[in-house]
């Protein structure tokens, strides 16, 4: 599934670190059947290239995460990954991104940072850290650049993310308070719990 299909669907995207690879696949499928249809697997986590080669992505936009060097950018596309996010502007990684024809979601947090992220051929930009600065920050970039696709991630709880789409975010990237202790431990019924709690709160 295409990334912007999937945030059309869902403006959610689901952030998967953890100390191992394990419980990645199955996490990303109690999203998916839940209803969040897009989730990041952070290179930070290890084996994730081949949890991102071993999960069939049907119905779901996966992408990697943290990616910060064009090596890891054209990995991580390789193993399958249909998008890329960093956590920073990193150039070679949008330069790259744009060679292997993918999304890519750059991280940002001031106008100018946003703003060379978005001319140097990012779709979406990633606002982070956004709960530093919180949803009044958000409205602040939105001001002088509307045009600017924004993706608030970092620190952002269950019950923020519907003021964050209210005030004109094209997604919210969510971690922990999403998916709890599952990539550590698979507990998938209170994962599905807690996606679905947040699909009812941000479609009120």
């Amino acid at each position: 599934m295409r990334l912007d299909t999937a945030l059309d669907l869902t403006p959610v995207i689901a952030i998967l670190r953890a100390s191992s690879a394990k419980h990645l696949v199955a996490v990303a499928e109690t999203l998916r059947e839940a209803g969040i249809r897009a989730a990041e697997f952070t290179l930070t986590t290890p084996g994730v290239y081949e949890a991102l080669a071993g999960f069939a992505a049907d119905g779901m936009a996966l992408g990697a995460g943290t990616v910060t060097t064009r090596h890891e950018a054209r990995r991580a596309v390789e193993a399958g990954a249909g998008y890329l996010i960093s956590p920073a502007v990193c150039l070679d990684v949008i330069a790259e991104a744009r060679v292997l024809g993918v999304p890519v979601l750059p991280g940002a947090y001031t106008p100018t940072e946003v703003l060379t992220a978005w001319q140097a051929g990012a779709g979406l930009v990633k606002l982070f850290p956004a709960a530093t600065g919180g949803v009044a920050h958000l409205k602040a970039i939105r001001a002088p650049l509307p045009d600017v696709e924004l993706v608030p991630t970092g620190g952002i709880g269950l019950d923020d993310a519907a003021a964050y789409l209210d005030a004109g975010a094209r997604a919210v990237g969510i971690g922990a308070p999403l998916v709890g202790d599952a990539c550590e431990t698979g507990d998938l019924g209170a994962l599905r719990t807690r996606a679905t709690a947040l699909i009812d709160r941000i479609r009120r």
